[in-house]
């Protein structure tokens, strides 16, 4: 009788069982994926120590099997305390041997950091010193190409020029003169109560650092066409559309056609901290020949000529821009194109929000497809509700089929972002030499878009306000410079609890455990997530950026059969 009993209960065990195979066929089992293993290695004189001139470049750089290696932390700057220019061109000559490029910012070189060079003056003996290291640094590696970037000054006025009456004034000033130079009609009046307003001190050195910054660039300019440097890009960091900037813009686009230099050899941009990915990106595509063809779709028919905030130009302007700047071409169909540069840049007050259920059902469609999709989710206000990536969750989108995402700070920002990594993900599938790499690069890119949406949308839509109002509430007023020892650690231990709480929650819907489907060259397959895990803090007592990795747990299985 006892036998009896067990036998019952073990038949009545396996019934749920033989229910699941009954209606699930057998499937072969899923094995443990890899990222792709970098076995190209190149160096990088970072813009700054913060992650998305580092750490994104590193991360990005594996999809395509690059191994990007920096300067070691004690050189790099960090904050306000400037890098240690001569350590780092020190060790810049030491390692460049040994590694086949390297991605130099120049700021980083002459001043130490992009914060560092916004405040910091370089003597014409300084400069000189600069170009004189770069030049013998060719010379002792002439077969090593040398890619430099230098940012143009913002018109925002120095921290060293008091007061915050002169710096309204110089801003205004600013934009004053940059209509005057466009020929547009300006105020007189207005313009002559400024200079009047403005001391001649804060003046000549809010003017000076233009200057300054013009003439270091038409020296670069000047090692372009000397051959010193293999590409110079200048990038136009927060502007507007009619300012200061602007004018020395364009009279360095003047100089160099001036040089007859051409035009993928000396690039003007707009973005700054985006720069060294797109160059990468560009690199990779140099080395293989490859000219990404990319259809740009937008959210809306409003989207392309809006200037997004801190920006000069729109976003029509600015993607081709970047597109250019990878040495790519637009596509005139989603057909032709080796992926979709999707733009969205949504705004409650112009009621583009509305459209954002169309946006979606897009996007899925081109997904469906096996289209390649780029999402760059922008929203005007810097607020979750303007973003899609909320109905995208909610309509169950296979998140992890999309090749890139981005939406941080500007629209040059994103937009580079995407399109580079992007650029990376198609070109190294187009070139994998066996299904392995194929799939290692499928988890390089899956993990570098994870990074991308828990930062650029759950900490900057989400937390960083409420982390902030938090921080004040308790009276700390300056969110951009906490305390290392007492409200920096709880401002961490509040971002790993509440980003901890978003991951979990994520991690149920099935937008992201829908599995991925990969179509390469190499075969297809399908990967899933199976579980991931972050590790994340600010990496400088600040709160508006963090360091956040993700570890993705991925399986591989047979793609279903294309109907």
């Amino acid at each position: 009788m006892k036998r009896t009993y067990i036998l019952l209960l073990l038949c009545l065990s396996l019934l749920p069982i033989l229910w699941h195979l009954g209606i699930h066929p057998s499937q072969p089992a899923a094995t443990a994926i890899q990222p792709n293993n970098p076995t190209r290695n190149i160096l990088l004189i970072p813009l700054d120590g913060r992650p998305p001139c580092r750490q994104f470049v590193m991360d990005a750089g594996t999809i395509a099997g690059y191994n990007v290696i920096t300067p070691p932390s004690e050189l790099q700057d960090y904050y306000s305390a400037p890098g240690d220019t001569a350590g780092m061109r020190q060790w810049l000559s030491q390692n460049l041997p040994q590694h086949e490029a390297a991605i130099i910012a120049i700021d980083q070189l002459l001043y130490g950091g992009l914060l560092a060079a916004r405040e910091k003056e370089a003597t014409p003996a300084q400069q000189d010193e600069l170009i004189n290291f770069l030049r013998q640094l060719h010379a002792e590696n002439p077969d090593k190409p040398l890619l430099a970037f230098s940012i143009l000054p913002r018109q925002t006025p120095q921290d060293t020029i008091d007061g915050y009456q002169e710096k309204k004034d110089l801003l205004a000033y600013s934009r004053l003169k940059g209509r005057q130079a466009a020929g547009l009609p300006i105020d007189d009046e207005e313009l002559h109560r400024l200079e009047a307003a403005i001391s001649p001190e804060s003046m000549q050195k809010y003017l000076q650092h233009f200057a300054e910054n013009e003439a270091l660039n038409r020296q670069l300019i000047a090692l372009v066409k000397e051959g010193v440097l293999n590409q110079l890009v200048l990038g136009q960091d927060d502007g507007e559309e009619y300012s200061i900037p602007n004018i020395e813009k364009s009279h360095l686009w003047a100089y160099i056609q001036q040089e007859g230099l051409p035009e993928e050899k000396a690039v003007i941009t707009h973005g700054a901290d985006e720069i060294a990915l797109s160059m990468l990106a560009a690199y990779q595509n140099e080395r293989l020949g490859y000219q990404p063809q990319i259809y740009i779709a937008y959210n809306h028919p409003q989207t392309a000529n809006t200037i997004m905030p801190y920006m000069a130009v729109d976003m029509a302007a600015t993607a081709r821009e970047k597109i250019a700047l990878l040495h790519g071409q637009e596509a005139f169909s989603p057909d032709d194109a080796d992926f979709i540069l999707y733009l969205s840049a949504n705004d409650y007050e112009k009621g583009t929000v509305c459209t954002r259920n169309t946006s979606v059902n897009e996007i899925k469609n081109y997904l469906d497809q096996a289209k390649h999709v780029a999402l760059v989710d922008l929203s005007k206000h810097f607020t979750a509700q303007e973003t899609l990536l909320p109905l995208l969750i909610d309509k169950k989108t296979p998140l992890n089929s999309l090749t890139a995402y981005a939406g941080w700070n500007t629209a040059s920002n994103a937009i580079g972002t995407a399109t580079a990594s992007a650029s990376l993900y198609t070109s190294a599938q187009k070139n994998a030499y066996d299904p392995n790499e194929a799939m290692g690069i499928a988890a390089s890119n899956i993990k570098f878009l994870q990074n991308r949406i828990l930062e650029d949308y759950f900490y900057l839509k989400e937390d960083i306000d409420t982390i902030n109002h938090t921080i004040k509430k308790a009276g700390y007023r300056n969110t951009a410079d906490l305390d290392l020892e007492h409200n920096w650690r709880w401002a961490n231990h509040m971002l790993q609890q509440s980003m901890n709480k978003h991951l979990q929650t994520y991690k149920q819907t099935q937008a992201f455990r829908a599995p991925a489907i990969i179509r390469t060259n190499q075969g297809d397959f399908t990967l899933t997530i199976t579980d991931m895990t972050i590790d994340l803090s600010f990496p400088w007592p600040r709160t508006f950026e963090i360091y956040l990795e993700t570890i993705p747990f991925l399986s591989v299985s047979p793609a279903p059969l294309e109907s």
